[in-house]
């Protein structure tokens, strides 16, 4: 028996994106029966045997099988976000000072001897006024571990955002990555969902008993001050 013209319209919205309510609300059903109406016709023995006949062309097509994309979403669901964007603790800018006094790179202390000459008071790190008449000297490196017997941070360090060289991303790490992209809040990291892709896998899988509908992913926000590409 042939589909009818709204039951056709599903199978089409349906190729899409797989989301059985939004294919229903494109077909035209109402919103608030989108759900149940979709999965209903998802049931329909004509309608399950066209998309079956559908996806299986797609796949013909673009020589991606089933097992390519479980092995995708098992990628993402396993991968170490550590190996995309890491939380570090490191040396506070009085860890290492002389006499835990604040202290500079080289490149910072022109730059605030150049705004201090203005007559402008040197705002560093964490907003710290600084003053030249007394500071810890050079050679901060905010890759040290923290001082355990700083009086500043009592050893606890400073927690600073690290992104890794996107462009030397491999494996699981590659496919977990979505990309970046500077914000009004700060660099934004963006990363496939992990719940969200092993849903995906139980779902290929069987193992729900009933229609879950998996779509989705994250992103993380990094200050420019502590963004290290």
């Amino acid at each position: 028996m042939a589909l009818t013209d709204k039951q056709a319209r599903f199978v089409d919205e349906y190729l899409v994106d797989l989301n059985v309510t939004q294919a229903a609300i494109r077909a035209g059903y109402s919103k608030a029966s989108a759900h149940s109406v979709g999965h209903e016709t998802l049931k329909n023995p004509e309608v399950a045997a066209v998309i079956a006949e559908a996806k299986k062309a797609r796949s013909e097509r673009t020589q991606i099988t089933q097992d390519d994309v479980l092995r995708f979403w098992r990628s993402v669901g396993t991968a170490d976000p550590n190996e995309v964007v890491q939380y570090r603790r490191g040396c506070c800018r009085y860890c290492y000072g002389n006499d835990h006094l604040y202290q500079f790179t080289a490149a910072e202390l022109a730059r605030a001897q150049a705004i201090i000459s203005d007559g402008k008071p040197y705002k560093g790190d964490r907003e710290h006024i600084v003053s030249l008449d007394n500071h810890g000297g050079l050679g901060f490196d905010a890759k040290r571990d923290p001082n355990p017997d700083c009086p500043e941070c009592f050893g606890e360090g400073v927690g600073r955002m690290h992104a890794l060289d996107s462009r030397k991303l491999t494996g699981a790490a590659k496919v977990l990555y979505r990309g970046a992209k500077y914000t009004k809040d700060g660099l934004e990291i963006q990363m496939e969902d992990r719940a969200k892709a092993w849903e995906n896998v139980a779902k290929h899988l069987g193992m729900f008993t009933e229609k879950v509908e998996m779509s989705g992913s994250m992103s993380l926000n990094v200050t420019p001050d502590d963004a290290e590409l």
